[in-house]
């Protein structure tokens, strides 16, 4: 009798727990939800894209230069350039020209750019690793052995005006990383040698200079240039892949005028004058984006004149 009392008891309590079970559902935040929704936005708020080329880094450093050392297939400098180009990718604010080789030829400059490539572009980005070395520590004990690796780089860029060939910016960025194997009575990982705080390192250091590189690259407003006129419609060299759309609008100044600096001796472009506004009315599509074009309306002022080389379309910023 005890047994059978007590077997429904135990039966009882089984069936309460399962009609007491539920799932814990945890609440949203809403902050969390609308911090989410503002990054959203500002992604996608990333303007009109320049157009940027992009040197091959050089490696100023004694590291991996051995007796078969070829400078085109340097690990340190393919790495910067690599992590440089998709940094700037990821900010969605430039179409990217990048050129694989650091030999100059009759028709190219310094940098491996020939004039047709760098039509549109406003800036180099050239840069080298100037500092790179790596530590191995280890620490022995009677029960226990660690050992840590780092490495440690140096990045420095440098903005070139296409225009000018003057550095109009120039900084120095270091980063680090490190990893760390421990062992206790014969119990944990063993440590060989890493190389992916080679890149880590890298990244880092490249990662303290990004946000100023964007912020001087986008300093100067977007421009572009009046090609053709035909009955009232204006042609202006960009389309889709530098982010212009039906309805956008564009300030028309006609240049300032240049004239020489007697303290440099250099020549020096005054303000222009604005002359009207355009509004895009299509965008034409064309198979390679150099060859983009967008068709405009007159939106105010007037554009008188045909000397379309005197002429400059900016971004309207308002």
């Amino acid at each position: 009798m005890k047994k059978n009392m007590i077997g429904l008891f135990v039966l009882a309590g089984l069936v309460l727990s399962c009609v007491t079970t539920q799932n814990t559902v945890r609440p949203v935040s809403v902050k969390a939800v609308e911090s989410e929704t503002v990054s959203v936005e500002k992604k996608s708020k990333v303007g009109l894209k320049r157009k940027v080329a992009i040197a091959r880094f050089s490696n100023e450093t004694l590291y991996g230069k051995g007796a078969f050392y070829v400078k085109e297939n340097d690990p340190l400098s393919n790495k910067a350039t690599d992590i440089l180009s998709s940094k700037l990718a990821q900010s969605e604010k430039f179409i990217l020209l990048e050129n694989a080789s650091s030999v100059s030829t009759d028709d190219t400059n310094q940098y491996g750019f020939d004039k047709k490539q760098l039509i549109g572009v406003d800036y180099i980005i050239v840069g080298s690793v100037s500092e790179f070395g790596r530590k191995d520590e280890t620490d022995s004990k009677v029960f226990s052995r660690s050992r840590e690796q780092k490495a440690v780089a140096t990045v420095n860029i440098r903005l070139i005006d296409v225009k000018t060939g003057k550095i109009v910016y120039g900084e120095e960025g270091s980063g680090s990383s490190a990893s760390q194997n421990k062992q206790s009575f014969g119990v944990g990982s063993s440590a060989s040698y890493d190389t992916s705080i080679n890149d880590q390192a890298i990244s880092a250091a490249i990662s303290k200079l990004i946000d100023n590189i964007i912020n001087k690259l986008t300093d100067a407003p977007w421009k572009s240039f009046v090609l053709n006129e035909k009955e009232g419609l204006f042609m202006i060299a960009g389309g889709a892949s530098q982010g212009i759309k039906v309805g956008d609008i564009f300030i028309v100044q006609q240049k300032g005028k240049e004239i020489e600096n007697p303290q440099t001796g250099g020549m020096i472009t005054l303000p222009g004058t604005t002359i009207g506004t355009i509004q895009v009315a299509d965008v034409v599509d064309a198979v390679n984006a150099d060859n983009e074009i967008s068709i405009c309306t007159l939106h105010s002022g007037a554009i008188e004149n045909k000397n379309f080389t005197n002429l400059i379309v900016l971004e309207n910023e308002k």
